[in-house]
């Protein structure tokens, strides 16, 4: 069996966004690269990689503000991420956290707010500010991030639980350990997986085993990676500073991984054989 990159995931209520987008973890941090990194974004949504994601953490709200700028006159083609620290993620923190980023980012409106991860706070308190956020308008979807299967199941058993829109992990050649069980249950429940540092923060990019098939396939290694996060049926927010590096990863999108370069991938990076526990970096 062969394995295409696709352009769009479906969301539980049925939109579909694109499944290669854009993080933006450590942008906005140095002065010298903020031209570049404000071009990069930009370009990126010309090209159709609209899924832009950021969060409070990054910077302590610098890459919010850099993608404010960076992508003011284009709002209403991108669809927003943001998320809450868990410190925050009581509910009337979740609110004054989200009115923050709103700020920040220039926004009346998140497309989806996620928990960035699981805290001192129950699940409970989380989503009654998740509630009140979206009927206040603020936000249209939420979902959380960094969450396992058994913390998945104990908030879909929650009121208004099962609403949950997404779940953001850690997931890329390196790091399969989702595919053993959260990613079939995301898929029986409808919510949507998307992978964060799909290229484990250029680390895999030094993998002989990836290489191989790159080279194979007159693609570079970025492109491969990507391109098999997106034939799992994840999204994938790689994070990109340069317009040069947007156009390269760009061309995951159209790459197809024939059945000798997913054996040849399989090879280098075993799935699981079994239960691991959810990584996070």
């Amino acid at each position: 069996m062969s394995a295409e990159s696709t352009e769009k995931l479906a969301l539980p209520s049925g939109e579909e966004i694109a499944t290669l987008g854009q993080g933006t973890w450590h942008l906005g941090e140095e002065p010298a690269r903020r031209q570049q990194e404000i071009a990069a974004p930009r370009l990126g949504v010309d090209l159709g990689m609209t899924v832009v994601d950021t969060a409070e953490m990054y910077g302590d709200g610098a890459a919010e503000e850099l993608v404010g700028e960076a992508l003011r006159g284009s709002r209403e083609e991108i669809f927003l991420v943001s998320k809450v620290l868990p410190g925050h993620a009581d509910r009337l923190g979740t609110v004054a956290a989200c009115e923050n980023s709103l700020r920040r980012l220039r926004t009346e409106q998140l497309d989806l707010y996620l928990l960035h991860w699981r805290g001192q706070w129950p699940l409970e308190e989380t989503l009654a500010g998740f509630t009140d956020l979206m009927d206040a308008g603020k936000i249209r979807y939420w979902g959380v991030s960094n969450l396992d299967v058994d913390d998945m199941v104990e908030l879909t058993a929650l009121p208004g639980g099962d609403a949950v829109a997404a779940d953001q992990v850690l997931y890329n050649l390196s790091r399969r350990g989702v595919e053993w069980d959260l990613l079939p249950w995301c898929r029986e429940a409808g919510a949507a997986v998307m992978a964060y540092s799909p290229i484990e923060q250029g680390r895999l990019l030094k993998a002989e085993g990836l290489a191989a098939v790159a080279r194979s396939l007159g693609a570079t290694l970025a492109q491969v990676a990507l391109a098999w996060v997106l034939a799992q049926g994840a999204a994938a927010i790689p994070r990109s500073g340069s317009p040069d590096h947007i156009r390269e990863i760009r061309g995951a999108v159209d790459l197809h991984l024939h059945p000798e370069a997913l054996d040849a991938l399989d090879k280098a990076f075993p799935p699981p054989g079994g239960p691991t526990p959810l990584e996070m970096l």
